[in-house]
């Protein structure tokens, strides 16, 4: 029976690109969220909806399907004025920023010169195949 739209789910998984390890649950503490609600990238979502409680799988999730592929027009230059309040900028740090509309975005910074900063508007994972390892632990 699939998983149905707002079912709590716990999974144990593991994240690797390009073979490295780099995001997971414990075993102590698997991951719970609630299933169809946007709590899961749609990828991963459309591999475990036939999942049972106990199954195991391992697959890969293309970037489209993950954080999308990576957009060279997400790339911006500010004004170096618009960090001033960031103390120690640095290239390659992640900041939290604001849209347009108030919603929380990650920046990071790509570039700093006297004058300006260049960011970078894509996820950290755009432009990635991600692999999964997942257990789903149960399902309430």
């Amino acid at each position: 029976m699939p998983i149905e739209i707002n079912q709590t789910v716990k999974i144990l998984f593991e994240v690797r690109i390009n073979g490295e390890l780099v995001d997971g649950s414990r075993s102590e503490k698997p991951f719970e969220f609630s299933y169809g609600v946007g709590q899961l990238i749609p990828g991963l979502e459309r591999r475990i909806i036939n999942m049972k409680a106990g199954e195991a799988a391992s697959f890969r999730v293309p970037a489209a399907e993950a954080y999308g592929e990576y957009n060279p027009s997400a790339i911006q230059v500010l004004p170096i004025e618009d960090f001033a309040g960031i103390e120690d900028l640095k290239v390659g740090m992640q900041i939290q920023g604001e849209d347009e509309n108030a919603e929380p975005i990650q920046l990071i910074v790509k570039e700093i010169n006297e004058k300006e900063v260049i960011i970078d508007l894509n996820h950290p994972l755009a432009g990635k195949d991600i692999d999964y390892k997942v257990k789903i632990d149960s399902l309430l």
